[in-house]
């Protein structure tokens, strides 16, 4: 026999056995319909999870970016390797990172800008309408620092930063509710005890890192402090000047604030790429962590398919007797099992990734903000996870019918 005969006779008996392995299961619909569906779900379980756990990890970059680029942030209070500050056991309070400390921040030849901020609350008042509200004090670094886009208006004035100018900024979605279609550039606001005369209006930009900037009220940062009688800084964002000094800017940070306090490590450094790669590796490990658990089911449906292949061995008694009279040898048996496992596992593995596409798309349309995409490695896996399974579960009822003695078979036992 040539070659080219060879290799057609192979794809021949090839064909057959598959057309064989379809018919075997069209002949069983319902047992067909079950094991496939078991296995759609395994399958569709993998790609919804693990499309939650990439849409979250996801979440967190876009977030960790809308922040601004280049980020060191000086936290005050040391965070030791247990999460416990210094002073905590002791009933102190970590000591404040004042203006005075952000002046001599700024002198660092490597940092870019710096953005000194202070978060409260407090009541907006205008005429008879009241709100509460979230303020930020800061300068007029903040707009740069943060990517935040102005609608109308101007941001805070640059200058001093110890000036307590009574100005501020409102978010769009407050501006809408105190003066509707009316002009708010130029009017006068109370926040607490205080007045403050409209300069700017921040266009709409949604949520960023569980503050909306649309219900923002922005303030000079000396007037925040006066507002809130405190002292001290929620946090400093220092922006370098390009990524290559970031590591830079975090030592002279740490320095600057050592020799200001005397001697003392009482601040936290940290830079924006290290906090994005910490949660980039717990999301991803948690991704994988689901992953593995959804594939779990994928193990249910292959224990399934082996059982109730064996059934079929017990009910196709007569017809493998029969393809082993008229020759079939053992590994041809074995084969037409493998090809119908093969068949149920494929066809199973697409039904399951249009399931979880499906899914993961209904739950992108109910959280919108959350971008739900399943990760090429893990369709991936769940089609290989399945398909395997559903071979290697196969393995016993294909070398029990292999096994089976012609006669006996033929005859029914």
């Amino acid at each position: 026999m040539t070659s080219n005969a060879r290799h057609k006779f192979l794809a021949m008996k090839l064909t057959d056995t598959l057309q064989f392995a379809s018919g075997s299961l069209r002949g069983s619909p319902t047992r067909t319909l079950l094991m496939m569906l078991a296995m759609s779900i395994g399958v569709a379980a993998v790609v919804i999870l693990t499309a939650l756990g990439e849409g979250a990890r996801r979440y967190v970059v876009n977030q960790f970016s809308s922040l601004g680029t280049n980020l060191v942030i000086v936290l005050p209070g040391r965070t030791e390797t247990a999460g416990i500050g210094p002073g905590m056991m002791t009933g102190q309070t970590p000591r404040d990172i004042t203006l005075d400390d952000v002046q001599a921040l700024m002198q660092s030849p490597s940092i870019k800008r710096v953005a000194p901020l202070t978060v409260g609350s407090a009541t907006l008042s205008l005429d008879a309408l009241n709100r509460d509200v979230v303020v930020a004090g800061s300068t007029s670094a903040l707009l740069e620092v943060r990517h935040m886009t102005l609608g109308l208006g101007r941001f805070l004035p640059a200058g001093d930063i110890q000036e307590s100018a009574s100005v501020c900024v409102l978010g769009n979605g407050i501006t809408r509710e105190l003066f509707g279609t009316k002009q708010a550039v130029g009017q006068w606001v109370r926040l607490g005890d205080r007045r403050f005369r409209v300069i700017g209006v921040l266009a709409s930009q949604g949520e960023s890192m569980g503050l909306r900037t649309d219900d923002l009220v922005i303030v000079p940062v000396a007037s925040s402090l006066q507002l809130f009688n405190t002292s001290g800084m929620f946090r400093v964002l220092l922006e370098a000047k390009n990524r290559d000094v970031i590591e830079q800017v975090k030592t002279e940070a740490e320095a600057i604030m050592v020799s200001r306090h005397s001697g003392e490590r009482d601040v936290t450094v940290i830079t924006q790429d290290a906090v994005l790669a910490t949660f980039d590796r717990i999301l991803s490990a948690l991704t994988m962590a689901v992953g593995g658990i959804a594939a779990i089911s994928l193990a249910v449906a292959g224990v399934l398919i082996m059982n109730v292949m064996l059934i079929a061995v017990a009910q196709r008694v007569k017809e493998i007797g029969l393809l082993k009279a008229l020759g079939s040898p053992p590994e041809q048996i074995r084969a037409l099992f493998f090809a119908e496992a093969a068949l149920l596992s494929s066809v199973g593995s697409l039904a399951g990734l249009v399931l979880g596409y499906a899914g993961a798309f209904v739950i992108g349309q109910i959280y919108p903000s959350l971008p739900v995409t399943p990760p090429w490695w893990a369709v991936l896996a769940a089609c290989g996870t399945a398909l395997s399974t559903g071979i290697l579960f196969s393995v016993w009822p294909a070398r029990r019918a292999a096994r089976l003695d012609p006669v006996a078979a033929l005859a029914g036992r």
